[in-house]
């Protein structure tokens, strides 16, 4: 999760976007994007941590998008 947590903070600086993670929940991260982002960091997001290693049992990830915790958890 920390190698996922730098890849994607880099790729949220190189792509100049508005983005920020928040904080990170045991396996989870939460981030504040903005409406016009939501479509492109969530395929990025999901990309960089299903790809961050390879194991023989493939990491999935599973995004979820709300206004608050309480829509998500």
């Amino acid at each position: 999760i920390k190698i996922a947590m730098i890849n994607i903070h880099k790729e949220l600086k190189n792509q100049n976007l508005k983005t920020k993670m928040l904080i990170q929940v045991h396996d989870e991260l939460v981030f504040d994007v903005p409406n016009d982002e939501i479509e492109l960091v969530s395929k990025m997001v999901k990309e960089k941590m299903e790809s961050v290693m390879s194991l023989r049992v493939p990491l999935t990830v599973k995004i979820k998008i709300g206004k608050n915790w309480a829509e998500v958890s």
